[in-house]
């Protein structure tokens, strides 16, 4: 996929990049695979207001996504490349020879009509899910688990990989998107290949409308607001607001927020980049 910049015949077509969706094939989801959302616009069961910023946007259905691939050794003929409003990713639409349909996060060069199938003994070709424990080393993977049998995890918007870079005991040792590289047990299993839509990040929304549609509502800075309402807020004139904190007082720009007593951080070998 690649980006497309649009004639500024409009304020908002002037600065806006966009994909141009020349790998989704059909505009029509699997009925048997999409389920109806019921939007909160950030309000709890009270009504109260909980999380600020959202609301509005269009309607939409979730696509449920095989994250497991736990349909081991039935190959998969891959019907259709489609657009999912719910994820950065395009989802590719499996028939499996024994007539059950899934969703599945499509990797880059999936293509119509390809074979995929999942299992140890697969093949390690882009679209298969294979064990780390029988992927060969170097392999660019997504879909990543972090335990046997829990569904992807790691790995699966837009553009991300991993790299499997050793093998140690039960453990395999894999270089994540942030640079961290971290053990995960050999049984998990993940896809081989990159996730599809990598120049998504080069996209520009080109107007406050589009956020909107997405179902986001303008967000207000803190040293905009009064001192009540933020730690940043207040002062005579445009005032800086002190140190870069959050709504809640937590310091920003370089505070560890990780807790240190976390049971997975025994697994990290090197910390992700600074």
């Amino acid at each position: 996929m690649a980006v497309k910049r649009f004639k500024p015949v409009t304020p908002g077509t002037r600065h806006r990049v966009g994909g141009d969706y020349s790998d989704v094939t059909t505009n029509v989801p699997e009925k048997s695979l999409i389920v109806s959302i019921k939007n909160s616009g950030g309000r709890n069961n009270t009504g109260k207001m909980t999380m600020r910023y959202l609301g509005g946007g269009h309607k939409q259905s979730y696509r449920l996504i095989d994250f497991k691939r736990d349909k081991k050794d039935i190959p998969a003929k891959v019907a259709t490349i489609e657009y999912d409003p719910n994820r950065t990713a395009r989802i590719a639409l499996l028939h499996y020879v024994d007539g059950e349909k899934r969703y599945i996060i499509a990797p880059t060069g999936l293509k119509v009509g390809q074979t995929v199938v999942s299992g140890e003994a697969s093949a390690p070709e882009v679209g298969n899910a294979i064990p780390l424990k029988s992927i060969p080393l170097g392999s660019i993977i997504h879909n990543i688990e972090m335990n046997p049998g829990q569904g992807a995890i790691i790995a699966r918007s837009a553009g991300t990989y991993a790299q499997l870079s050793a093998r140690d005991g039960k453990y395999a040792i894999i270089k994540l998107p942030s640079g961290e590289t971290r053990m995960i047990l050999s049984t998990c299993m993940a896809t081989i290949g990159s996730v599809s839509n990598a120049e998504r990040s080069n996209e520009v929304l080109g107007k406050a409308g589009r956020k909107r549609w997405l179902g986001r509502r303008p967000r207000v800075r803190g040293v905009a607001m009064n001192p009540v309402d933020h730690p940043m807020g207040g002062g005579e004139g445009r005032s800086s607001g002190g140190h870069p904190r959050s709504r809640n007082g937590l310091l920003a720009k370089g505070y560890k927020t990780r807790n240190k007593k976390k049971i997975s951080s025994r697994y990290i070998i090197e910390g992700r980049k600074k």
